[in-house]
Formats: structure tokens, sequence, C-alpha cells
């Protein structure tokens, strides 16, 4: 990975939001854009940005189900990010805004 690659994935990571979406599909999986704006409490067109800003980086990935989309992060972040995810989510789920997040997701069917 040359250090352009690498600065833009801190800067991907460098923004509170993203980490939220991060810690949220580490723990979930996968999960529909409108219950990420429902978890988040953000507008779809805030999600949808930082969601985009995600997948230029190749952290996550998107498929179509309908009018929905569906994220979920991609084999190479889950393979080659690992060590780094792994302290990230050992670092923030310690937070209690993650906490409410991942206790809210899911919560209410919105899709």
């Amino acid at each position: 990975m040359n250090t352009e690659i690498l600065a833009n994935l801190f800067k991907a990571l460098s923004e509170p939001i993203r980490l939220r979406i991060l810690a949220l599909l580490l723990e979930k999986g996968e999960l529909c854009v409108c219950e990420l704006v429902d978890t988040l409490n953000l507008s779809q067109s805030v999600t949808s940005r930082h969601l985009a800003y995600l997948r230029n980086n190749e952290i996550v990935t998107a498929r179509r189900e309908g009018v929905w989309m569906y994220y979920q992060l991609t084999d190479y972040a889950l393979s080659e990010l690992k060590p780094l995810f792994n302290f990230i989510q050992q670092s923030i789920n310690n937070s209690k805004e993650i906490q409410t997040d991942l206790a809210n997701v899911g919560k209410t069917r919105i899709c």
C-alpha cells in the first residue's frame, strides 16, 4: 500500500460519523441506508455522502435490492485492514455514542 492510499484511508476514517458507520457495519455485517439514517439520526443525503466516501476508498461496498441500498465492508477491508479495524473496534466500542447506535440499529423496521 503506497503512502497516498494510506493517507486517504486515514482521512476516510478521521470523521466521527464514518467511524460510527464502521462500528455498525463491523458489528452487524450489512445494513440498509435507511437503517443507518434512522440509527445515526442523519438525513439520507448526509449518510449517503459518508457512505460514498467510504466506498470510494474501498472500505464499503453496496448492493441494490429493489429501491434499497445495502452496505457492508469490502473483502479487502475485512482482510487487509483487519488489524486496524480490530484496534478501532476495541477503541470505539467503549464509546457511549457507539453503544447507543448498536442498541438502536434495527430496533424499528423502517425498510
